[in-house]
């Protein structure tokens, strides 16, 4: 992915460079959003950021992604400085969610189903820090439920005979925005259509916390049997007609 960027930000930097907004592609809402008392955050990590925040973007009751790093040690770090290794950094989705229309547990059902958390600094043919599996959460009431699901998740892979979860999950402060040609990249005419993630093909079910509100229909059109099934769908978010 890396190479390719080098050649797709010198053909696009110009167009790039003109905008001033930062409304969501799909969505139309601000991407810095920050959520309201009926709203939260939490931010994933599941190899390159951009086929994983089209995963969540397109679930009903998500009111915004971006991507960005988080999980390093430098402030404001560059897609390059991030590449290298150096800072520390996870490419990761912000995803900020209606709690009234999903819950935390639908976003970690797809956080763990869509890549492989079993691969340690990589997903798929990504190698590097920068592509590791985590979790990151501000408020420290999530702590349980995550840890939670990745215990339920880990009894499901050792059942299908898959190795131990390598995910990093803790508290962090600060999340920094990826450079906006890499925002919902997967909805840029002409973007090369990417994704590094390999699910396990292993899905979660109820937990201890879970209170999915995701009906199967809309899980339906996830069929991690299909390679690619994400970037071979469309960008629009799926509508809940419950």
């Amino acid at each position: 992915m890396f190479e390719f960027l080098k050649l797709f930000m010198n053909k696009k930097e110009s167009i790039i460079s003109n905008k001033t907004n930062l409304i969501h592609r799909i969505l139309n809402t601000d991407i810095k959003k920050d959520p309201s008392s009926q709203e939260d955050l939490i931010i994933f990590g599941c190899g390159c950021f951009w086929g994983a925040e089209k995963c969540f973007w397109k679930l009903p009751g998500v009111v915004t992604t971006s991507v960005g790093y988080a999980g390093g040690h430098k402030n404001n770090p560059t897609y390059y400085e991030v590449c290298s290794g150096l800072t520390g950094h996870a490419e990761v989705v912000r995803v900020v969610w209606n709690k009234n229309e999903i819950d935390i547990s639908d976003l970690l059902k797809m956080f763990w189903e869509c890549h492989d958390p079993t691969q340690k600094n990589r997903q798929g043919n990504d190698l590097g820090s920068q592509y590791r599996s985590s979790i990151y959460y501000i408020n420290k009431n999530k702590e349980d439920i995550i840890q939670s699901s990745k215990e339920e998740y880990q009894k499901e892979l050792n059942k299908n005979n898959h190795g131990s979860i390598e995910t990093e999950i803790k508290k962090i402060d600060n999340y920094f925005y990826a450079e906006e040609y890499h925002q919902q990249y997967l909805a840029i005419e002409g973007s090369r259509q990417y994704c590094s993630a390999s699910p396990t093909k292993v899905k979660l079910g109820p937990f201890d916390g879970s209170n999915y509100k995701l009906n199967k229909r809309i899980w339906d059109n996830f069929n991690w049997d299909i390679d690619k099934c994400v970037l071979k769908s469309d960008n629009k978010p799926i509508k809940n007609n419950n």
